[in-house]
C-alpha cells in the first residue's frame, strides 16, 4: 500500500495528538497572557489530571463522570496553590526569576508524584466501547471521539467565558494591561490566580482524556507538555487561535513524518519542524498580536 492509502489513518491520528497539544498550548498562552511567563508547571498538570483520573475511577471505583469532574477540580485547585504559593511571593522579580520558579515547582511536583503513584506504568479504561470504527479507510476508535468532542467543547467554552463572562472579561483586561485594569476595579492578583487555576483544568483534561490509549506513568506529562508548549510557539505564543491550530497543524506533521519516516524519529520530527518555524518566521504562523489576546 501506498502512503496515499495510509494518509487518512496518519491524520486521525496526528487530530487526535494534536488535540491534546492545543489543549496544552492553552494553558501555556493564557498563563503567558496574565504574567508573561513561561510556566513549565503546565507540563505536570497533564501528568495530574490522568494521575488522578487513574485514582478516582479504578482505586476509589468512583463512576466515570465524577471521576473527570473531580480529577480537574483537584488539578484547578494545585494550579491555583502554585500560583499563590510559588508565583506570588516571587512577582516583583525578573520574568526569568519567575520561569525557573516554574521549572524548580516542576521538578518538585514530579518528585512528589513519583513518590505517591510510583514509576510504574499504569492504565485507565476507555470512556466507552473499544469497537473501531471504519471511517474513509481510517480506523477511529471511540477514545478518539471523545478527545475531539472534549477538545471541541473545552475550546468553545474558553472563547464564551473570555468574550461572555465577567471574569473573563477582567482576565484578558489583565493580560493587556494590569495597571489599567487595576485602575478599573479588577483585583489583578486575583485574575492571575484564575489564569493557572483555569490553565491546570486545561492541563488535567488533556491528561484525562489522553491516558486511555496511552500508558500512564508519573512523567507522562514531560513529553506531551513540551510539544504543547512547541505547538504555542508554533502558532504564535501568546495566541490562542494561533495555540489551537498549532496544536493540530503539529500533531498532523508529525504523524504524516513519522508514518513516512520512521516512529523512531516522531519526536524529533516535531520539534524539527518547531526549529524550522522559529527560523523562517520567529513570531509563529499567526505571529503574537495577530489576533485578539485572550
Amino acid at each position: 500500500m501506498s502512503i496515499l492509502d495510509h494518509l487518512p489513518q496518519f491524520i486521525v491520528s496526528g487530530l487526535t495528538t494534536g488535540s491534546i497539544y492545543a489543549l496544552i498550548a492553552l494553558g501555556f498562552c493564557i498563563i503567558h497572557n496574565a504574567t508573561g511567563i513561561v510556566n513549565f508547571t503546565q507540563v505536570d498538570f497533564v501528568s495530574l489530571g490522568g494521575l488522578m483520573m487513574y485514582t478516582l475511577l479504578l482505586s476509589l471505583g468512583l463512576p466515570l463522570i465524577l471521576a473527570f469532574v473531580l480529577a480537574v477540580v483537584a488539578v484547578t485547585v494545585v494550579g491555583g496553590l502554585v500560583e499563590r504559593l510559588a508565583i506570588r511571593p516571587a512577582r516583583s522579580r525578573a520574568v526569568i526569576i519567575l520561569i525557573f520558579i516554574t521549572i524548580g515547582v516542576s521538578i518538585l511536583m514530579r518528585g512528589i508524584f513519583k513518590i505517591l503513584w510510583g514509576k510504574n506504568q499504569m492504565g485507565v479504561p476507555h470512556f466507552s466501547s473499544e469497537t473501531p470504527i471504519t471511517f474513509f479507510g481510517a480506523t477511529i476508535l471511540p477514545q478518539n471521539l471523545w478527545i475531539f468532542l472534549i477538545t471541541f467543547i473545552a475550546v468553545v467554552a474558553l472563547q464564551f467565558f473570555f468574550s461572555r463572562s465577567r471574569i473573563g472579561k477582567a482576565m484578558r483586561a489583565t493580560s493587556f494591561n494590569p495597571r489599567a485594569a487595576a485602575l478599573m476595579g479588577v483585583n489583578v492578583n486575583r485574575m492571575i490566580l484564575f489564569s493557572f487555576a483555569l490553565s491546570g483544568a486545561l492541563g488535567a483534561v488533556a491528561g484525562i482524556i489522553i491516558v486511555p490509549i496511552t500508558t500512564l506513568s508519573y512523567e507522562i506529562g514531560v513529553m506531551l507538555g513540551l510539544k504543547g508548549f512547541a505547538a504555542a510557539v508554533l502558532g504564535g505564543y501568546g495566541n490562542s487561535l494561533g495555540a489551537v491550530i498549532g496544536g493540530l497543524l503539529l500533531g498532523v506533521l508529525e504523524s504524516v513524518g513519522a508514518g513516512v519516516i520512521s516512529s523512531t524519529y516522531k519526536d524529533v520530527i516535531a520539534f524539527s519542524i518547531l526549529l524550522l518555524v522559529l527560523f523562517i518566521k520567529p513570531s509563529g504562523i499567526l505571529g503574537y498580536g495577530d489576533t485578539e489576546r485572550l
